[in-house]
C-alpha cells in the first residue's frame, strides 16, 4: 500500500506544479496542455458551470482533478460539517463552505504537501474562514469518531490500495444519519490483465476503481446502507487514454485494448444508519 501512496504522492505533486506552469488538470489526467483546453478535457468537461466557477479562486479551478461535481449532488445543507476525502487544491471545498455557511465547517484532507500549499492559497484569497485543510491520509482521517455531517470526494478513492480501510473510516467519522455522497471511476465490467497490473493506469485513475457490484459490497460491509451508483459518464477508449497519458506515454497502445465502455464515472451515495 505504502508504494502506490508513494507513486500517487508524487504524480500529484508533480501535477500541482503542472498547474501553477499555466497547464490543465484532470481526474488523473494529463497536466501537460495549456488551460484553455479545460474546457474540452474528457474527464472535466463541465463539472463546474459559470456560476460555481465564479465563486472559487481561479487557481482552484484549473487544478481540479475531479471526475465528477460532488457539491452538487450532495444537498449539502447550511450548520453542516463536510469532509472532502482527497480535497486537492480545494475547490469542493470552497464551494461545500459556501453552501453549508458561516455555521458550517469543511474539511479538506490530502496526503500530498503541494496540494495543501496550494488549497491553502486558494482559501486565502476566497477569504474563506470555515475551512480547514488537513494533512493525512484517507485511510487513517484525522477526525474523531461521529464529526461530521457528510463526506464527499472527487475521484480520490479509486486511487487507494486499501478500499476496505477508507469505507471503514468515513464511517466511522460520520454521524448517526450522515451522508456519504462522492464521485469516482468505477468500472462497468473487469479489466484485461495487462490493465490491472498498470501502476501506470492505477494512477491514472483506471486500474485502482472498482466496479459497481464491489462498490456497494464494500459500503455495505463498512455499515452502509442506502447504497445508489449513478452513471455520469462513460468512457470510450480515447478518453482512457487522455486521462492517463501523462503517466502512460511510452505505453503500448495495447495497454489500452478493451477498454472502450469499461470506464465510467459515477456518484455514489451511501449513509451511515441513524
Amino acid at each position: 500500500m505504502n508504494d502506490v501512496r508513494e507513486i500517487v504522492k508524487e504524480r500529484y505533486g508533480q501535477a500541482v506544479k503542472g498547474v501553477l506552469e499555466g497547464k490543465s488538470s484532470s481526474c488523473c489526467g494529463s497536466a501537460a496542455k495549456a488551460v484553455d483546453l479545460q474546457r474540452i478535457d474528457p474527464i472535466t468537461k463541465d463539472l463546474y458551470d459559470a456560476a460555481q466557477s465564479a465563486e472559487v479562486p481561479a487557481e482552484a479551478l484549473i487544478a481540479s482533478f475531479g471526475c465528477g461535481n460532488p457539491t452538487a449532488l450532495a444537498e449539502l445543507r447550511a450548520g453542516e460539517t463536510v469532509l472532502d476525502l482527497g480535497s486537492g487544491g480545494g475547490i469542493d471545498v470552497l464551494l461545500s463552505a459556501r453552501r453549508v455557511g458561516p455555521t458550517g465547517k469543511a474539511y479538506g484532507l490530502d496526503m500530498t504537501d503541494e496540494m495543501l500549499e496550494l488549497a491553502r492559497r486558494n482559501q486565502a484569497a476566497a477569504k474563506a474562514v470555515n475551512v480547514e485543510f488537513l494533512r493525512g491520509t484517507i485511510e487513517e482521517i484525522p477526525l474523531p469518531d461521529a464529526s461530521v455531517d457528510v463526506i464527499i470526494s472527487n475521484c480520490v478513492i479509486n486511487l487507494s490500495s486499501d478500499k476496505d480501510q477508507v469505507l471503514r473510516e468515513a464511517f466511522r467519522v460520520l454521524r448517526p444519519g450522515g451522508r456519504f455522497a462522492v464521485s469516482d471511476i468505477v468500472l462497468t465490467r473487469e479489466l484485461p490483465e495487462p490493465a490491472r497490473r498498470s501502476m501506470e493506469l492505477w494512477t491514472g485513475c483506471v486500474a485502482g476503481a472498482l466496479s459497481e457490484s464491489d462498490y456497494r459490497g464494500k459500503l455495505e460491509a463498512a455499515g452502509f446502507e442506502g447504497v445508489a451508483l449513478e452513471a455520469t459518464r462513460v468512457y470510450t477508449q480515447d478518453d482512457v487514454v487522455e486521462m492517463t497519458q501523462d503517466s502512460c506515454c511510452g505505453s503500448s497502445s495495447t495497454l489500452f485494448e478493451g477498454l472502450d465502455g469499461a470506464v465510467m464515472s459515477a456518484f455514489i451515495r451511501a449513509r451511515k444508519p441513524s
